[in-house]
């Protein structure tokens, strides 16, 4: 496994391996370690082998177990690839040549959150990218679709542009900077065809029309909600993943009990009601529900609606089918809210036979269209190159 992995698996390993010794942030560091192929660097993994090659072991341990859980390719696991790093990560000290350090990525206000949003990682330099070859680009997507059916693409539109933040500044001071993006496609669209995966982007939020059109190209499936979307879900396209919400946005029962606005209000979050209140309405009129329906029965109902969905995937949450109210991520807080430290109501083995999951679970199993895409089905190739299906 590391002969495989070569350079970049043992200069991540001593770079969890100082982490171990020195601490963070990186670039507090001496200044013979601060960069990856520093003198420091490779001194201190000759001096200290076994607490690096620990680290090697434990990614061959995490190699071993994905491998084993990807083995059904009729879908396969659909693998995540996060739009940025944290800047005292491995990425940015591996890669600090590349990044805008002195940047941060987020975007504008919206909707569904009137102040914007400050992600807190820095962007790659569109310039130093391209002149790298794309090799950083090319190795994430690479260890993405590494044992997995499918790859999610998060913020794809960060291919095309990302909201450049200057760091100390908020999101209203931000302005959007644009990629090399038919590059960034091509290698997706290639590496797709080699890992023999299909992807899927998360293009919600503000997209133009042509960024659409260029990945229906390369046939990268869309993301379609429920939550967004004004029409039922039996008029989505064939081509996307289609689902209720994400870990970002409110549950079902968050939304119906009006829950999420509460949490919003008090985290002094500014929600935007009207857009709620509209998502809650269409809901009323679609499962021909009142105030009074139990927030599980909506669900249920809801999940209902996205059986009749085209699409070529669909996606469900424990959150919906237990009706927790707590959404796993509120934008726009650090310390305020458990973020991604949420336990779910229920242990395993209650979930497992728990009535209101196995009622979502059959609604979505008695979809009336075709067979989900599968995994291992190699992609059209028409003016562009594009990704496997």
């Amino acid at each position: 496994f590391c002969a495989e992995q070569g350079q970049p698996l043992a200069v991540y390993a001593a770079f969890c391996a100082l982490t171990d010794v020195l601490g963070g942030p990186w670039r507090l560091w001496p200044a013979e370690v601060r960069r990856p192929d520093g003198d420091g660097v490779a001194r201190f993994a000759a001096d200290d082998p076994e607490r690096v090659g620990f680290h090697q072991w434990l990614q061959w341990l995490v190699d071993a177990q994905l491998a084993a859980a990807g083995q059904d390719r009729r879908v396969g696991l659909m693998h995540d690839v996060a739009i940025g790093a944290d800047v005292r990560g491995a990425d940015a000290w591996m890669w600090q040549d590349y990044l805008a350090l002195d940047m941060r990525v987020g975007a504008p206000p919206d909707d569904f959150n009137t102040l914007g949003q400050d992600w807190g990682f820095p962007p790659f330099d569109p310039w130093q990218l391209r002149s790298a070859r794309y090799e950083p680009f090319r190795r994430i997507v690479q260890a993405g679709m590494r044992h997995a059916g499918g790859l999610r693409f998060d913020h794809v539109m960060g291919l095309f542009r990302l909201f450049w933040i200057p760091e100390g500044e908020g999101p209203t001071a931000g302005t959007y900077v644009r990629y090399p993006w038919s590059d960034l496609l091509d290698i997706l669209a290639l590496e797709s065809h080699r890992a023999r995966a299909y992807v899927v982007g998360e293009d919600l939020g503000t997209v133009e029309d042509f960024m659409r059109n260029e990945l229906s190209a390369r046939a990268v499936l869309s993301y379609r909600l429920l939550w967004f979307e004004p029409s039922p879900p039996e008029s989505y396209p064939v081509e996307a993943l289609a689902a209720i919400t994400t870990h970002d946005l409110p549950t079902v029962a968050g939304l119906w009990t009006g829950a999420d606005l509460r949490s919003q209000e008090e985290l002094g979050l500014a929600p935007n009601v009207a857009a709620t209140t509209a998502v809650r309405d269409r809901l009323k009129a679609w499962l021909q529900a009142d105030d009074e329906t139990p927030p599980d029965q909506v669900a249920e109902g809801a999940y209902g609606l996205l059986a009749e969905a085209p699409s070529a995937i669909l996606a469900a949450t424990l959150e919906d089918a237990l009706a927790v109210e707590e959404r796993p991520n509120m934008p726009g807080t650090i310390d305020q809210w458990p973020n991604w430290c949420l336990p779910l109501p229920l242990s395993l083995e209650a979930i497992e036979t728990d009535p209101r999951v196995e009622a979502v679970a059959k609604k979505l199993n008695n979809r009336g269209a075709s067979p989900t895409t599968q995994g291992g089905q190699g992609g059209r190739t028409k003016r562009r190159a594009r990704t496997a299906r």
